[in-house]
């Protein structure tokens, strides 16, 4: 069985996409292939020029006023492209959707997964289910374990420490034993390295005791354990998967791992076949599977809530008032519920779960976040589903509580509550325990020494790109401190001017919390411990979203850490200054 793989059809670039007229929009390429690119203020929509039902070619439906509508030229079907939805004949296909991949030039790419649906391979028939054969048990936030028959399965355990710094915290208290849980697991599954779903505070007790439990990760291009050596936490059972093939765990079960459309480089989901019944859990993707996911499978679950982003609420300056802020993150979160329940109504799963969302800024310092970033309820949601299409089953995981696949897909109930007595919601994290590491960075010798500013930045291997970057370094309410560092980067050319050049550029002013900053620059972690930990406040003028600069230094940074042995070996007296030349942009501590 040959592994999935993703293949560029069409790439435009910035003038032909710019060129783009809104509603239909007809491409071939060199070799004459062609496509349909639909373009709303939703952004771009794309499929292949090829009808369903016999494979003609689509025209232009004149018919329709709306302009959203192709027509096929054998038979007359047509296809709404807003929806990818054929409408005439009603209730008949869906068209498979290409992914439309921005790129940083202002382009965009045509991705066709092959195969697009790789579930089908081998299918099975599936066989009835006995009591207690399949069960389901809600641990905390994104982590299930799944028991198929004598094997159990644990899916993205954070079950201890925070995510991202100091910024997540988990909201439902873990089932008591969830450290034997986790130590008895036969296999585990990572979707993607980001620390509310890789945690290596809760790897850290599961390697203690079992160091070579099978863990099985998505074959990205940004490793998932690309921290394994700086962490310190000894797994010696890592297993990397290639996309769109299945596993098989014994006679019985299975699993495949699938890409996220949006983010290929490093999320995934992925599909349990136990006796020909399919687990489905999307996790965090976008876009799993490019769109393309099995229809009416047993059980899904997918994230719901929103606020995983540091957007609007570490903003400041401009348009970003409280006000605007609430308004904003308000329709956001409604437009999110609709999707998800309208994704869940076309897939028709039997029973649905959402999950993956359980997460508070439980941190005193962080009460504005936790007050301003509102997130979905799955309540709601499966309210909201419940009106849509009534058919399907939905269940609000509550920690502890397990679902038995068999009694309910039979009985179409036996949503479980929780045991008696079980503590749902954490009330205290050992903050201080985790806080205090961060804080450890701030005095490490490295940061003695102003020219750690340019070793580290030269690391990091941004530049030619028009933007510069004030750095200033607070405390926990985001006050520059006396003695902090406070600098400008130009990534142009990677110089450290005194002041802002006079030529035309793009400006970010970014204040991050010391401890947090200075403990992503010591271990060369990823910045997304600073935005989606909601630890820094940002500033922008224009007010534009630089994507090259944030995915480099959220996705793409050196997966080797910076070399601060090489860097203290290599300093002189004479060579570095006892403090910066210019105090209104340098303060050395």
């Amino acid at each position: 069985m040959f592994a999935q793989e993703a293949k560029v059809v069409l790439t435009l670039n910035r003038e032909a996409v710019d060129a783009l007229k809104d509603g239909v929009n007809f491409k071939k390429t060199p070799g004459g292939s062609c496509y349909i690119i639909f373009k709303s203020s939703d952004g771009l929509k794309a499929c292949k020029n090829l009808c369903k039902h016999q494979g003609g070619l689509f025209i232009q439906d004149m018919e329709d006023m709306g302009g959203r509508t192709v027509k096929c030229t054998k038979h007359n079907w047509k296809l709404d492209l807003s929806t990818m939805k054929y409408v005439n004949p009603p209730d008949s296909f869906m068209q498979d959707e290409l992914d439309v991949e921005s790129l940083e030039d202002g382009g965009v790419q045509l991705v066709e997964l092959s195969p697009p649906d790789p579930w089908l391979t081998d299918p099975r028939e599936a066989e009835e289910l006995q009591e207690g054969e399949v069960k389901v048990t809600y641990l905390t936030h994104a982590c299930m374990e799944l028991q198929l028959g004598n094997r159990k399965c644990l899916l993205d355990p954070w079950l201890t420490g925070p995510a991202f710094a100091r910024g997540w915290w988990l909201l439902h208290e873990p089932p008591a034993d969830w450290r034997e849980r986790l130590c008895s697991a036969d296999l585990i599954y990572i979707s993607h390295m980001h620390s509310d779903h890789l945690s290596y505070p809760t790897l850290k007790i599961l390697s203690e005791k079992r160091p070579d439990v099978p863990i099985y990760v998505g074959d990205t291009s940004r490793p998932v354990f690309w921290n394994l050596e700086q962490s310190k936490v000894q797994l010696t059972n890592i297993n990397v998967v290639s996309f769109g093939v299945w596993v098989n765990v014994d006679e019985h079960l299975r699993f495949m791992i699938l890409m996220d459309g949006i983010h290929p480089e490093m999320d995934t989901c992925i599909i349990f076949d136990y006796k020909g019944h399919l687990i489905l859990n999307t996790v965090d993707c976008t876009r799993p599977n490019g769109g393309k996911l099995p229809l009416n499978v047993d059980l899904m679950m997918s994230d719901f809530a929103g606020g995983a982003s540091g957007f609007p609420m570490t903003f400041y300056g401009g348009k970003y008032t409280d006000a605007w802020k609430a308004d904003f993150i308000k329709n956001e979160r409604k437009k999110l519920l609709n999707y998800k329940a309208q994704m869940v109504k076309s897939l028709q799963p039997k029973i649905y779960c959402p999950f993956a969302g359980y997460f508070v800024e439980a941190h005193p310092s962080d009460k504005y976040i936790r007050d301003t970033n509102i997130k979905n309820k799955a309540e709601d949601l499966n309210a909201l589903i419940n009106k849509l299409a009534p058919n399907i089953l939905t269940w609000t995981p509550l920690p502890g509580a397990a679902l038995d696949l068999g009694l309910a897909l039979r009985d179409r109930k036996g949503i479980p509550d929780p045991p008696a007595g079980v503590k749902l919601y954490k009330d205290s994290w050992e903050m201080d325990l985790y806080v205090e590491e961060l804080r450890r960075a701030v005095a490490h010798e490295v940061f003695k020494h102003y020219s750690w500013i340019q070793f580290y930045y030269d690391w990091a291997g941004f530049r030619d790109y028009n933007l510069v970057v004030r750095v200033i370094e607070t405390d926990d309410r985001f006050e520059a401190l006396a003695d902090g560092y406070d600098y400008l980067v130009d990534f142009l050319d990677l110089s450290f001017p005194d002041a802002r050049p006079e030529r035309e550029h793009a400006y970010l002013e970014v204040k991050n919390r010391v401890g947090v900053i200075r403990h992503v620059v010591l271990h060369g972690g990823l910045w997304d411990d600073l935005y989606i930990g909601f630890q820094n406040r940002i500033s922008r003028d224009p007010d534009v979203y630089h994507h090259k600069f944030w995915n480099h230094f959220q996705t793409h940074l050196p997966v080797r850490g910076p070399d601060w042995t090489l860097f203290l070996q290599h300093l002189t007296p004479s060579a570095e200054p006892a403090q910066p030349e210019s105090p209104d942009f340098c303060c050395v501590v």
